[in-house]
């Protein structure tokens, strides 16, 4: 199995799970190879969010964050612009607001909207 859908599997559990992952845990747990291992993370993150925005879904690689602040680094808010997405600064309480609804919507999607989760699969009720 390739390290991308080893990532993406993280990706969908993470969102299943109603939570977060850093860069650096996703790379360890896709055992992404070096070097440049958060590069290689990112740039698949960014193709995530254009395929997801591109199919009208709530963006799963808004689960992926920085484990120093939390919140997607600044690329993320600057794709999400460049494709009509958001339209606010990078950082500051407008990109958390932006940040906050997207891990609602794709937390949501995975439990109620099969056709709006990553992988088509529903949650199953607690």
């Amino acid at each position: 199995m390739r390290w991308q859908h080893r990532a993406r599997t993280v990706l969908d559990n993470t969102a299943r799970a109603g939570m977060t992952i850093n860069y650096s845990d996703l790379a360890d747990a896709a055992n992404v190879p070096p070097p440049h291992r958060i590069h290689a993370v990112t740039t698949l993150l960014e193709k995530l969010i254009r395929a997801d925005h591109a199919a009208g879904r709530p963006l799963l690689a808004s689960v992926a964050v920085s484990k120093v602040h939390g919140r997607p680094s600044d690329g993320f808010f600057q794709l999400c612009r460049d494709i009509g997405r958001y339209f606010g600064p990078d950082r500051g309480p407008q990109a958390e607001l932006f940040h906050a609804l997207e891990l609602q919507r794709i937390h949501q999607a995975v439990r109620t909207r099969p056709e709006d989760a990553p992988d088509g699969r529903r949650r199953p009720d607690p």
